[in-house]
């Protein structure tokens, strides 16, 4: 019998086991080796997890894990469709709930769970300590325990302590015939660059970006495959892929699954932070990432990523930093934050990962 605090899921053959995280996408990506390890070292638990179909190709390859899509837009859209979006989930017959995303939509499905003895654990967001470490008037800066972990101990709570440390990257996953078409052979080394995030405060400036790029372009033994979202996005990376001719533009030109499936071949990824960071990490591929006005502290760094490939913004220029946890807000005159960074000293780092990769 699995027992936590006043948890207890009866022993059986298999347990079954309900996990929530609807977005963003790299919050989804960040479950994955989270679930991973937890069915690698509990080979008898099933995992069903609710999220949205676009997702789906995540979870492809792991054991055990299977996905039902929400539709929160449509038919399991407010109240009503909550709560039949409860009743189809009653159905599948889960032995307990681990709700990794604990927002409004996933709180209100936690009170209709509690119409039965169904177990359902909500994970702790830390976020008085987000908080403290994003205040301007009483800043306490100091390392937070990682999203990676705030998941595991969900599971833990419910009897299945999930050893992180031990969990190994997801494979190389095998690149259909129309996706090699997109981006050729591989001659030379693969860098992925995904110069883009949600929020202005944590993206690089696309003039500083191009000269990134530009330099990396010159030389012969890098392919660079640029990764984005949405017109703008696309439009922005398919000028850089007519520049350059070492570049070519992923944006829009493949499936989320198939676009997965050429992340999980690169040589190295450069981010933002970012949910492209947390693809990478799912595979281990060597992950750049660049911050502005958000920090690792607050928890968020890519699984298993060298601490080092952190390129961080000037906090004894800008003390404030991190402004908040999603790059969202930032006071007066650190907009510019991330001039701190320069390209050489970018570049200089993809030199060296490659090197020592």
């Amino acid at each position: 019998m699995a027992k936590k605090g006043n948890i207890s899921l009866k022993s059986k053959d298999s347990t079954h086991l309900l996990v929530i995280r609807l977005s963003a996408m790299g919050d989804v990506a960040m479950t994955v080796p989270v679930l991973s390890g937890l069915v690698s070292q509990y080979p008898n638990v099933q995992i069903t997890v609710l999220t949205r179909s676009f997702f789906a190709p995540l979870f492809q390859g792991i054991p055990n894990v299977t996905v039902y899509a929400a539709d929160v837009k449509g038919k399991h859209k407010g109240v009503v469709g909550l709560f039949s979006l409860y009743k189809e989930l009653k159905c599948l017959g889960v032995d307990a709930v681990a709700d990794l995303h604990n927002v409004l939509r996933s709180s209100i499905l936690k009170g209709f769970f509690r119409l039965t003895n169904i177990p359902f654990v909500q994970v702790d967001k830390g976020r008085s300590e987000k908080k403290a470490l994003t205040s301007s008037a009483k800043k306490i800066f100091k390392p937070l325990k990682s999203t990676h972990q705030r998941y595991a101990d969900v599971f833990a709570i419910l009897g299945f302590p999930v050893n992180l440390e031990s969990v190994t990257p997801a494979s190389k996953r095998e690149m259909s015939t129309t996706v090699q078409k997109v981006v050729g052979p591989k001659a030379e080394k693969w860098i992925g660059i995904a110069p883009f995030a949600a929020f202005d405060g944590k993206m690089y400036p696309l003039p500083q970006m191009h000269k990134v790029v530009k330099a990396l372009n010159e030389s012969t033994n890098y392919k660079i495959l640029l990764f984005g979202g949405g017109k703008k996005e696309e439009e922005q990376l398919e000028t850089w892929a007519i520049e350059f001719s070492n570049c070519v533009n992923m944006a829009g030109k493949i499936t989320f699954e198939e676009e997965l499936t050429v992340i999980s071949n690169l040589d190295l990824m450069l981010a933002m932070d970012s949910g492209n960071a947390h693809l990478a990490a799912i595979f281990g591929v060597p992950t750049i990432t660049i911050w502005g006005v958000t920090h690792p502290y607050a928890g968020f760094y890519p699984f298993k990523q060298n601490i080092d490939n952190a390129l961080l913004a000037d906090r004894h220029q800008y003390p404030l930093i991190p402004t908040s946890v999603y790059g969202n807000k930032f006071p007066k005159g650190y907009d510019n934050v991330m001039d701190t960074i320069t390209p050489e000293a970018i570049i200089a780092k993809v030199n060296s990962v490659l090197k020592r990769e």
